[in-house]
């Protein structure tokens, strides 16, 4: 089994080994993975984080040893808690990292940062918080920061802004916590997930009090919820049906 960690600040993670392939996820800095497969220009990935698969350009990851991922494995929690921040490379170079950038493998890349750091986790009040700092970020499928995210990438975010791990996709994360049974129930920081005319998950955003949820949908953006779903106040409609509110933490 080999292993990879990403050098640069955001990398894509693919469905197919080819450049004009859908973009599934990303990878943000200091992120370590498995190789499952690995070809000439591509290499498919499994993330330590999340379990999520994918594949990633060969010039875009460094290898490393077992003993090194395992190392990863057990760093404790640290990662960039500004919206962009910057670490100096070699000839005092400097490479800009997103929001949300690991930052335990500093000392293997030889690079300095000197910017904010989340380093514990923190109570369930400050999900809201962390949720405002995408606030009209826009759309983008596979997008993980505030220059581009989809649904769930969004909560992922939030919550690993707090100390806490999702899975990536929607449907995924609907298998984590707990259901409640009503809305009432609900708490901020709570997320609730949609599904389509077939019944699949395909929507997730954060519960908000009053009865508002935070999500992303175009940009990321702030909209009623009743028992039937989103009201999108704009457009004087019901955007994505209800399916369950599920409590993480």
């Amino acid at each position: 089994m080999q292993y990879g960690i990403c050098n640069l600040s955001i990398v894509p993670l693919r469905f197919e080994p080819q450049d004009t392939s859908e973009m599934v996820s990303q990878i943000l800095y200091g992120e370590h993975f498995k190789v499952l497969e690995q070809r000439k220009k591509w290499s498919k990935i499994r993330l330590a984080f999340d379990n999520y698969e994918g594949w990633v350009d060969n010039k875009q990851f460094l290898e490393i040893t077992t003993e090194k991922y395992n190392e990863f494995d057990k760093q404790p929690f640290s990662i960039v808690g500004d919206l962009i921040e910057f670490v100096s490379c070699k000839n005092n170079q400097l490479m800009p990292i997103p929001l949300g950038s690991s930052l335990g493998a500093l000392d293997f890349f030889n690079h300095h940062y000197e910017g904010t750091r989340i380093i514990k986790t923190q109570e369930k009040k400050n999900i809201i918080n962390t949720a405002f700092l995408f606030l009209n970020a826009p759309y983008l499928w596979g997008g993980k920061t505030n220059f581009g995210i989809d649904c769930s990438g969004f909560t992922q975010m939030v919550y690993k802004l707090n100390g806490y791990k999702l899975l990536r996709d929607a449907s995924q994360q609907a298998t984590q916590g707990e259901s409640l049974s009503f809305i009432e129930e609900s708490e901020p920081g709570d997320l609730a997930f949609f599904d389509n005319d077939e019944g699949a998950i395909t929507h997730v955003g954060i519960m908000m009090k009053d009865n508002y949820i935070i999500h992303a949908h175009g940009k990321v953006r702030i909209d009623r919820i009743d028992h039937s779903g989103i009201y999108n106040v704009d457009k004087r409609v019901h955007t994505h049906k209800l399916r369950v509110i599920k409590r993480i933490i």
